[in-house]
Parts: structure tokens; sequence; C-alpha cells
């Protein structure tokens, strides 16, 4: 597949420069006029460059796509896995779903929390550690489960197994997991992602399946359970075996019977059809007959009629679409530079209202961030029972003022 070069606008150009060839080879995977298909790995391929997908990434893969940076945001914003801002070169991933968090996620990562001294989805001063709450991890016969940069770090997590392993991770140490591949950067992890064969010693490992993962194979040894007439050593067919004849029982004498009488059925409906449609065809010949004569364009319209019109339109579909609904998805966006600024109020109120308001928050547990804190603390205070609120706070259902502490 040819792909052709563009030219990078100077927000994209550093990355092109460094990151092109790769990005041409991912984007030949995949079939003539199939290319957007390519956009989630050539983000991964950003992100072994920069850790995370910046505004120059943002434009690198819009610019060699041949699409519009806001349908590169679209994606980008919609999956955790691609960072919006500079994360750690170890992405620490609690699990506190609801196995984990009954098994003590939710201590393992308040542990972490207090002694890394970052909250949800906040960076180390030093850069080595980012931490996250994180959903299922897929591992729930080891829980609570902890992961590093996607792997499988620690299993049966404990708070002090956790605070062992980061202060490792921050000393320059990468410590061998209990099981799976050796534990690597996150730049290292999106090498893979991007579809490209890591080939650090250790990166792909191919360990044996843990005693959590084989105990029902195990109690069933136990305990003699099987399945009846089962044999391991049976290769599993790949067409569905002919059924083999019942015989000349009842069953079958019925079964034929049966479908005797379908044929039979068949054929008086296929007859009845047919000499139905013939009389519909005299019919027509007829009324034709009794008709004045159509012009050469009427004749011409019936004789094409049911006919596939060529229009020498072989665009997709799918891009057809695309561009009716977006006539300009065609032409990337090559405003702006290498330098992220942030948006300029363009009228008072609206400079105030910047200034009166924070940034958003990011989906942070309440206690997360400074403002969370003072938050619960305003709304649990002078409700005349400290010990409770203390104990218990999401319980208090304490109204709060008409307006939050900005």
């Amino acid at each position: 597949m040819s792909v052709s070069t563009p030219e990078f606008s100077p927000a994209a150009a550093p990355l092109a420069e460094k990151l092109l060839e790769p990005a041409l080879e991912i984007i030949a995977r995949y079939p003539e006029g199939r290319g957007r298909s390519a956009l989630l790995p050539l983000l991964h391929l950003v992100q072994t460059e920069e850790g995370f997908v910046s505004p120059n990434g943002v434009a690198f893969c819009a610019e060699i796509l041949g699409i519009n940076k806001a349908q590169v945001g679209a994606v980008a914003t919609f999956y955790t896995m691609y960072k919006r801002k500079p994360t750690g070169d170890y992405l620490v991933s609690v699990c506190t779903n609801t196995l984990c968090n009954v098994m003590g996620g939710q201590e393992v990562y308040d542990q972490l929390a207090e002694h890394l001294g970052v909250g949800h989805d906040e960076t180390t001063a030093d850069g080595k550690i980012t931490l996250e709450h994180a959903e299922c991890l897929a591992a729930c016969d080891y829980a609570p489960v902890m992961t590093v940069n996607y792997d499988f770090a620690v299993d049966n997590t404990t708070p002090e197994a956790a605070v062992g392993l980061v202060e490792q991770l921050r000393a320059g140490e990468r410590p061998m997991p209990s099981r799976g591949a050796r534990i690597c950067s996150l730049k290292e992890m999106q090498v893979q992602l991007a579809g490209f064969a890591d080939e650090r010693d250790g990166a792909v490992a191919d360990g044996p399946a843990g005693a959590p993962t084989l105990r029902g194979v195990t109690l069933a040894q136990e305990h003699g359970i099987a399945v009846a007439n089962f044999n391991l050593d049976t290769p599993i067919t790949k067409t569905k075996p002919a059924r083999e004849d019942a015989g000349d029982g009842k069953v079958s004498t019925a079964a034929k019977k049966a479908a005797g009488a379908v044929k039979t059925a068949a054929a008086t409906v296929a007859g009845v059809a047919e000499k139905a449609a013939e009389k519909a065809t005299e019919k027509v010949a007829e009324t034709r007959k009794s008709r004045p004569r159509k012009t050469a364009a009427a004749k011409q319209a019936t004789d094409n009629a049911g006919k596939v019109t060529d229009t020498g339109d072989v665009k997709d579909p799918e891009v057809r679409t695309a561009e009716q609904r977006n006539p300009t998805m065609g032409t990337p966006d090559r405003t702006g530079d290498a330098t992220a600024t942030e948006p300029v109020p363009t009228n008072p109120a609206e400079a105030a209202g910047v200034a009166q308001n924070q940034t958003a928050g990011d989906g942070k547990p309440a206690g997360d961030t400074e403002r969370g804190e003072s938050i619960v603390g305003e709304s649990t205070a002078g409700t005349g029972d400290a010990t409770t609120a203390t104990e218990n706070p999401g319980w208090n259902n304490a109204q709060r003022g008409n307006e939050e502490t900005k």
C-alpha cells in the first residue's frame, strides 16, 4: 500500500522527524482506503516518544491520516489508555472494583496515595510514579490486584507490598513480578501496544497459570469429577458431522411422512403461484396493447428499469457519508504550533468567570484533591455528631450551602 507523505505543519514536524517511518509501517498494515483504522496504534506510537498524547501528537496523527484534529481528539479522549497529560515512567493501577475492594483494594490505594503524596491520575514530583484508581483488571482470582504499566505486578496485594514495590521502582530497580512479563516503563509498553516487537530480554513471558486460576480444575481432579466419555485427545471437528440414518423405526417413518407431506404442499403452492403469474403476465400484455405508443424517452426509461446505473463513484460508502456530514474532513487542520496555550477569554464576563472557577475535575473520588477535602469537611461541619462524620462521612447526607467554595 502506497502512502503519500504530507507536508507537516510546525506543530507536527518534530514528531514526524522521529516517528514517520514506523507510522507509515503501521498505516501499511491496513487495506487501501482504510487508513483511518491505524489511528489507535498511531496514538500509542506517539506515547512511545512523549509518554502521553500531546497536542503535537494529535496534529501528527491528523496530518498523516488526512483527517482533522477534532476527529483524533474524539478517539484520544475516549480511551483511558491514551494519556492527555505527562505521565510517570510507571503507571501504577490499583483495582478498587467490587471484589478487589472487598478484599482490601481500597486500603492498598489509600496507603499508596498517602505514601506517594498524590491522588488519582497524579504523578510524583520525581516523575517516576503515576497513581490511578482502576476498574476491573481481569484477575479477580488474585484480588486485590495491582498492575504496573498494564502488566500484573503484585497478586493478592497488601498495602505493605504495594509501597515496597513503588519504592523499588523509584530507586531504579525493576523487580520480577509473581507471574507474567518483566516490568517495563510506560514508553516501552507503548511500543508493544503500537504493534511492534519489544526486543528487551524478558519482555514477553510465557509462564504457567497460577494456582487460583487452576483451582476449579484441581478440585475436579481431587473429587474425581470429569465429563462422561471425554477424551482429551479427541480432535475438534471443523465441520458439522453428517447425520446418520436413524433406521426404519417409528420416529424415522413419521419423519419421512412429514417430509413427503411438506414436499407435496410445496409443489401445490408452486403450481398455484405459477398459474397466477401467467394470468398476471397475460393481463399486463393486454393492457399494454390498449395503451398509446410510448415516446422514445418513456421507452428508454422502461428499458432501463431495474438496471444498475454506473455513476463512476468508487468511494467507500462510509467515506462518502462522512464527507457529506463534514465536507472539510479531508483537509487537515494545520493551525497551531508546538506550544500549547490556554484559551484567552473573549469578554469581561468570561474573564471574571474563569478567574473565579477552578479547572473542572476529572472524576476523582471526594478527598483525592484539596478542593474535594475542603468540600467534604465543610459539608460535615456543624452536623452535631463529629464522631459519626469522621467514621462514616459518606452516610451523613449533610446539606451543603447554596454555593460550593471555589
